[in-house]
This record gives structure tokens, sequence and C-alpha cells, in this order.
């Protein structure tokens, strides 16, 4: 499977760095660039990518707000975004508009590539721990998202109910197995029908989701571990993949 790229950033350079990093890849093709959100949203639309590489911070309109705009018309392209800083309200804003990870922009090309064959495959880029580090860290200072609540979580079973709120907590797939006693397999079937019942992308949505029912709550005691300078430049580490949540790859 050829992999279809659209490259949304406002710095020319970095545009030309991570086409010509794709360019070199035999299973990958950028089919277009964009300077700014919106010309993200109409490229989409037009060259229907795979992937698009998504900036967080461009103008017109920002990657928060395209991002929101194409998880809404279409699940198919999955959206990955690209940020200088670690932790960053931004982020997580990304992460509810729809994203399926992201990356820090200096990323090695290595990973850059691996991250983009995760989550063209369907799969989410961060695993759900690190997704709740993000959300404890700025819970408490995002605006708040208006949910469907209690008749949302309606749909799911006690036993789905239970995982979700697991999921939502960061726990891994044998973490849940453990916890609830119950076989790995059970955990899969479980998170599949709550991807489908709640038409999420993949489990860190679902922990985004948890939070924004307030099904799981911040950790206080990480809140303040995690009271540094904000958007302060954190060390470039590896990306995560998250576990596999039972659903079958794309092709």
């Amino acid at each position: 499977m050829t992999i279809r790229v659209l490259v949304a950033d406002d710095q020319p350079l970095m545009r030309a760095a991570f086409d010509m990093t794709l360019r070199a890849e035999a299973d990958i093709q950028v089919v277009g660039n964009a300077a700014d959100g919106q010309q993200a949203v109409e490229q989409t639309r037009r060259l229907r990518p795979d992937v698009v590489l998504m900036d967080v911070r461009m103008p017109i309109m920002d990657g928060v707000e395209a991002t929101r705009v194409l998880a809404a018309e279409d699940k198919s392209t999955k959206i990955l975004i690209l940020t200088t800083f670690d932790i960053d309200e931004y982020v997580i804003e990304a992460l509810r508009a729809g994203a399926s990870g992201f990356l820090l922009k200096d990323v090695r090309p290595d990973e850059l590539v691996d991250a983009i064959r995760v989550v063209a495959r369907g799969d989410a880029l961060l695993a759900p721990s690190v997704t709740r580090r993000l959300l404890d860290a700025f819970a408490g200072s995002l605006p708040s998202v208006r949910t469907r609540g209690g008749s949302l979580l309606e749909a799911l079973t006690e036993g789905e109910l239970k995982v979700l709120t697991l999921v939502g907590r960061g726990f891994s797939n044998e973490e849940i197995a453990r916890e609830l006693f119950v076989a790995d397999t059970t955990v899969r079937t479980h998170i599949r029908h709550i991807l489908d019942k709640l038409n999420l992308r993949d489990r860190v949505q679902a922990v985004v989701l948890a939070y924004d029912t307030g099904l799981v709550q911040p950790t206080p005691d990480r809140q303040a571990v995690l009271e540094a300078p904000r958007n302060r430049r954190r060390r470039r580490r590896p990306f995560i993949p998250g576990d596999d949540d039972g659903r079958p790859s794309v092709s």
C-alpha cells in the first residue's frame, strides 16, 4: 500500500524538510503541501490523503480547527499533529478534535516515517498513559467541552463502562485484564465495542472522552508534578505507539 501524505506547515523550510524525507520512502507519496489550516482543509478535501501532517500553530486557520473540520467530515484521513512543544494545551485540543497523535518537529526522520505508517494503518500514535499525562497537566485550564455526558455513556454495558474507565486512567489491555479478572480477548472485544458505540477513532480518543464526560478526574498529585513553565521545550523522545484496540488495520 502506498500511503498518501499531505504536509501542512506555515514554514517553507519545514515543509521542504518533511517533503524530502518522505519522498525517499518507496511506500509513501507526498501528494500536496499547505501553508495554513485553510489550505490544509481544502487540499485534503480535493486530494484525499491517507495522513495529514498538521502543524498545530498556523495562520488563517490553526491546526486544531483544521483537524476539527476534517475529522468531522471524513474519519478515513488520519491526522498527525506537529508541534514544537511536548507539553502544550493545543495538543490536547487537537486530540479532542480527532487527531491520532502528535510528534515534535525535531523528530528523527526514521521516527517520522514510522509514525506515519502507524497512523495510516489505523493505530493511535500515543499510549493512553501519555495522553492522560497531558490531560492531567491541562484539564483545569482547558475550556470545557459540551458532551452528552451520562446519556452518551448509557450506550455502554457495565463491563464496557469499567473498561472505558480503566482506559481513561491509562491502563494497558494487559493491566485491564488483571484488574477485572478477565481474559485479554475480552478486554479487546470491549474496547472494540466502546469505539464503535461511541464513534471514536482510537483509544486515545477514548481517554479524552473519559475526561470530558467526568468518568475520570484529573489526578491532583500528577498536576502538581507537572507544574513547570508552560511551553518549555522538552528533550526529544521516541513516539510511543498505543495498544492494539482490536480494530482491523486500515488497508
